[in-house]
């Protein structure tokens, strides 16, 4: 494991309320997001690097089960009290399911990025080796053109 004492601290728990507000983990002033889900290269106030993030598929897992124990439980609420027709439940649930889950998917990724960030994590980390040193805007311009496929 590495040593990570050289490191200057970055609190989790700001940075996560910073990353769930969509702003950046770092200042909390700019915004994380360019798009719905497109992260910024950089912060727009503070120019913190976050194109370092590897969020993948962990905040869509992390939205399904926080969904899940939202939906299914009053769900089940609703059935036992009231036992509405299948297309009732079809109306109601269907939808909501489908809102929470786009709304959720930005604060969600946005506070997975910042524990990221908070915790040297990938890229964030300067001595890791998976580190890239150029944007991924930037990496195409650094490819001689005779090499690009």
């Amino acid at each position: 494991m590495k040593d990570k004492s050289h490191q200057p601290h970055r609190p989790v728990g700001p940075a996560m309320m910073n990353g769930l507000r969509l702003r950046c983990p770092a200042c909390g002033k700019g915004a994380m997001f360019g798009a719905y889900l497109k992260v910024n290269e950089h912060c727009p106030e503070c120019g913190e690097e976050l194109w370092h993030h590897r969020a993948d598929d962990a905040p869509p897992y992390m939205v399904i089960t926080i969904v899940g124990h939202i939906v299914v439980p009053l769900l089940l609420a609703v059935e036992m009290a009231l036992h509405p027709a299948v297309w009732i439940h079809l109306i109601v649930w269907l939808p909501m399911t489908l809102l929470l889950s786009l709304l959720l998917l930005p604060p969600v990724k946005g506070a997975l990025i910042a524990y990221q960030w908070a915790l040297h994590m990938h890229g964030f980390d300067p001595t890791d080796s998976e580190r890239e040193a150029l944007p991924p805007s930037r990496q195409i311009d650094a490819v001689p053109a005779g090499k690009r496929s």
